[in-house]
């Protein structure tokens, strides 16, 4: 569930940061209105030029900065004196709001003690002149507008000051990006529990950076960084077999790729999604999801990466013609140039490498009942695996080809040549045996119990062995309570 919005008495939205009930404007306010000497407009500013002509036209919000200048008042000070709120002050200095109630105009005035021969007669601020009286107006000199002219300029320069600094350096960025593509290259070899605690905390600096100012090519920069650390949550959701936690991350990565306008991390988010629907009861969803993907993903890996989950996904629903036309789709889109739009930079899970990509051809052809040409190319993928970087090895992926080997052996009539390949999966560690094992193990059980294999006391010690097999514990602890 997303947490309760909590706003304060004024309507404002109240930062997750702040845990009274009151915004920052509010509390001074409250400060300033139990303060034992609240500010008074002393009686000779009356006598300025500007604030009388400002009050005698009804312009409220040059009788307010001027009189704020005079006093030396801030904005909330002149709010709480009035009745207004600072965000409405600031709006009626800078023309966006005016009063027109009699009886804020009232307050208003009463609020600084404006004298009596200052106060203009009827129940609303005078119109702004129009046309050819905006130049001709009595309450216009030419000493006035240059006067006008003046502040503007100076509310112009504390509008860009508030945005000419930043909350984040480029260094940061970096350190962040940094931070990701550790955890992305662990996640593939390394256990999920202990990876957790980083990818939450590196999620939480940076949402917490969004919440303030910086150049809008760092904030798309951070938007990027957000939504992928939603993805590699999405990932952690999925193995730990909490599919409304992964859908959930995938709608914030999906919100944060938007902001960011960046076609990889919308490619990624929606094949992320498919891969959760194929795995899931929904398996029909997964090939929506791929197409929409397949609308954003740029060329190299991601296209791959999508046309090899629709391939498998179109697979395990028994689509074959959709399954070996998303295989030609794979296989042209190794032949085509990547771009550079990818999520590659992140290396680890956010990649998809060859060994990756044979895997899942073999999955496809598993489910086609192929099973020569699975055990070909689960065989590749492993060989790759094996051969290849230890940091590129994915123990889930290689676990998961191995029981393609499995299903094709058994299917050849090889049970030694099977329980060959299931032995290894026996001796994979509990914290590295990931949720979508224990179901492809539940359906090698299946298979061992065949009638052709009802006698056969080998089959039946294997056939038990994968009933009983436990994958990652979900309910372990792995946050600090």
């Amino acid at each position: 569930m997303s947490a309760r919005v909590r706003t304060c008495r004024c309507g404002s939205r109240l930062s997750r940061y702040n845990n009274g009930d009151l915004c920052v404007s509010c509390e001074r306010s409250v400060a300033f209105a139990q303060a034992s000497q609240p500010p008074v407009v002393p009686a000779g500013v009356w006598q300025d030029a500007t604030v009388r002509r400002a009050l005698l036209c009804g312009d409220f919000g040059q009788a307010s900065r001027r009189v704020r200048v005079l006093v030396g008042l801030r904005q909330d000070d002149l709010a709480a004196l009035t009745g207004l709120t600072q965000s409405f002050l600031s709006m009626l200095e800078s023309g966006a709001r005016r009063l027109v109630s009699i009886d804020r105009i009232g307050g208003f005035l009463d609020g600084l003690g404006v004298p009596a021969e200052l106060r203009i007669t009827g129940n609303a601020q005078a119109p702004a002149p129009t046309g050819s009286e905006s130049h001709a107006s009595s309450c216009d000199t030419p000493g006035d507008l240059r006067e006008l002219a003046s502040q503007a300029a100076t509310q112009s320069l504390r509008f860009a000051d508030r945005f000419s600094t930043s909350n984040v350096t480029d260094d940061d960025l970096e350190d962040f990006t940094y931070a990701l593509a550790d955890i992305a290259t662990a996640y593939v070899h390394a256990p999920l529990h202990p990876l957790l605690h980083d990818l939450l905390a590196t999620r939480d600096r940076v949402f917490a950076l969004l919440d303030g100012h910086q150049a809008p090519h760092q904030t798309r920069e951070l938007f990027l960084l957000a939504g992928t650390s939603c993805l590699l949550l999405a990932h952690a959701s999925q193995n730990l077999g909490d599919e409304k936690a992964a859908m959930a991350q995938i709608r914030a990565a999906w919100t944060c790729a938007e902001r960011a306008d960046h076609h990889g991390l919308r490619a990624w988010s929606k094949g992320t999604a498919a891969l959760i629907a194929e795995w899931s009861p929904r398996r029909q969803a997964a090939l929506t999801y791929t197409r929409e993907a397949l609308r954003h993903a740029p060329r190299g890996e991601s296209r791959i990466r999508i046309a090899a989950i629709q391939a498998r996904a179109a697979a395990r629903i028994g689509d074959r013609p959709r399954a070996l036309a998303a295989l030609d789709i794979l296989r042209t889109a190794r032949e085509q140039p990547a771009e550079p739009e990818g999520l590659g930079r992140f290396g680890g899970l956010l990649t998809f490498p060859e060994a990756k990509q044979e895997y899942y051809i073999g999955g496809t052809y598993t489910l086609l009942g192929e099973h020569a040409l699975a055990e070909q190319h689960a065989t590749t993928a492993l060989n790759l695996y094996e051969n290849g970087p230890r940091e590129d090895r994915s123990y889930g992926d290689e676990a998961l080809a191995r029981l393609d080997i499995t299903t094709a052996r058994l299917a050849a009539g090889e049970l030694e040549g099977a329980g060959e390949q299931l032995n290894h999966l026996f001796q994979l560690p509990p914290e590295l045996r990931i949720r979508q094992l224990g179901t492809a193990m539940h359906r090698i059980s299946g298979l061992l119990q065949q009638p052709q294999l009802a006698g056969n006391r080998f089959a039946r010690e294997l056939a038990h062995a994968a009933r009983d097999y436990q994958a990652i514990d979900t309910t372990t602890k792995v946050l600090p309570q």
